[in-house]
């Protein structure tokens, strides 16, 4: 159409300049423009040939203005789109979980593909989101946050200023920036839901964060005191971690909140789920407890896997294996819901004093496969390092999809494991 447009606009043009020419044809501008003193058909190469430098140098110009907002610095257009058309052939991934360990995947993840879905727990109820959930009535935004920054792309500076926490100020003091934009958001849109929209198109990220549930709910668990020998019971997602004893089972309030229905779609239509890392009894189990969202995981026909923790977590998992990470799911869901377990194998490093490596093995369980690997980061050894666990993942899906013709953007990952 715009080839087209340009040569009507020319025809017209050469309308009026033949008119001119009928009526002063001893005219020396025409002469000069019209290049009368080459033949006919070299005229017309030479003309046509300026009109199509001049129609490629504005369309390149153009694309840059158009583009300027999603290039990277140091990266020229062409790689931009390269880029863009790339990750948009990446396999549709569903990452459930929260907290660090959810972002720490996503960062890997989105390396791969931009068809990335991270279903989040809204269970929140500590620090800026719990304030802000109590003085507003909105479901905590803290984990949503976290994986709208990891996702962003431009995540280094977006990632200081969203997990900026305000040092000073009566009523700031504690609170995220990144929580008070979205509450902002949700004001000026009218709902949670879309204000995260909002947000995810603001920071250009590759796929969409949604809650597990709208429901207003809150996360109950029972914890075990072997030395009184009683069961005590606690509420609020804040404050089970900190409360003494062994957790023995978590529940959600109201017991059966409705899953948020574009989760239910995005696992529904996945190719591959993740689910983990993160805090087990605080993260992980509260999207599973939403009755049609395990539902509709089980009938997904994804590949299925559960990423097992690198260290286990103080107030929640102490000297847990992987085993018992995974046999903890079982018991509160009732099945096991995934294909495949996979875990850390390197156990010789040092992690921060009273928490421990999680072993990889499963004990006398092996009803599903378990794959092992060195997933540990090099400068924080109680996580996971992102672009190795994302490696990994990708490898693993296409040993059962083929290859997958992706080339990792931002660096050539490579996975080895047993």
């Amino acid at each position: 159409m715009l080839i087209l447009g340009t040569a009507l606009i020319g025809l017209g043009l050469a309308v009026l300049l033949l008119d001119y020419y009928r009526s002063h044809p001893d005219s020396s501008f025409l002469a000069l423009m019209s290049l009368s003193t080459l033949p006919r058909l070299a005229r017309a190469f030479v003309l046509g040939a300026i009109g199509t430098t001049l129609l490629v140098i504005g369309l390149v110009k153009l694309n840059r203005v158009l583009l300027a907002p999603y290039v990277q610095p140091g990266q020229t257009v062409i790689e931009a789109v390269a880029r863009h058309r790339r990750l948009g052939r990446g396999p549709k991934l569903v990452a459930i979980g929260g907290g660090t360990g959810l972002s720490t995947l996503l960062r890997g993840l989105k390396l791969h593909s931009g068809n990335i879905t991270a279903i989040v727990s809204v269970a929140d109820d500590g620090g800026s989101s719990g304030r802000l959930r109590q003085a507003l009535g909105l479901p905590p935004p803290g984990d949503i946050r976290a994986c709208l920054a990891a996702l962003s792309a431009d995540e280094d500076l977006l990632t200081q200023l969203f997990q900026y926490r305000f040092r000073q100020g009566e009523e700031l003091l504690g609170h995220s920036f990144g929580n008070l934009f979205i509450a902002a958001l949700s004001s000026v849109t009218g709902s949670f839901e879309e204000g995260v929209r909002e947000a995810a198109r603001v920071l250009n990220i590759a796929g969409q964060v949604l809650p597990s549930t709208s429901a207003n709910i809150e996360l109950i668990a029972d914890k075990a005191i072997v030395v009184a020998g009683e069961v005590v019971r606690i509420e609020g997602e804040s404050h089970i971690p900190s409360a003494p004893g062994q957790i023995r089972r978590v529940q959600l309030e109201p017991i059966d909140p409705p899953a948020y229905p574009a989760a239910i779609q995005a696992v529904l239509n996945a190719d591959m789920i993740i689910i983990g890392p993160g805090s087990l009894y605080t993260s992980i189990l509260p999207n599973l407890l939403v009755p049609r969202l395990a539902e509709a995981i089980e009938a997904s026909r994804a590949f299925k896997v559960f990423v097992c923790n690198v260290a286990t977590q103080a107030g929640e998992t102490e000297h847990m294996d992987c085993g018992q990470h995974l046999e903890a799911i079982r018991a509160h869901i009732g099945r096991t819901l995934v294909d495949m377990v996979v875990a850390n194998d390197r156990l010789d490093c040092k992690i921060p004093e009273g928490l421990e490596l999680v072993h990889p093995g499963l004990g006398h369980d092996r009803s599903v496969p378990l794959y092992t690997n060195d997933l540990i980061d090099e400068h924080m050894p109680s996580r996971h390092d992102p672009e190795k666990l994302a490696s990994t993942l990708i490898a693993l899906l296409e040993e059962r999809t083929g290859p997958l013709d992706l080339t990792p953007v931002g660096g050539d990952l490579q996975a080895n494991g047993n």
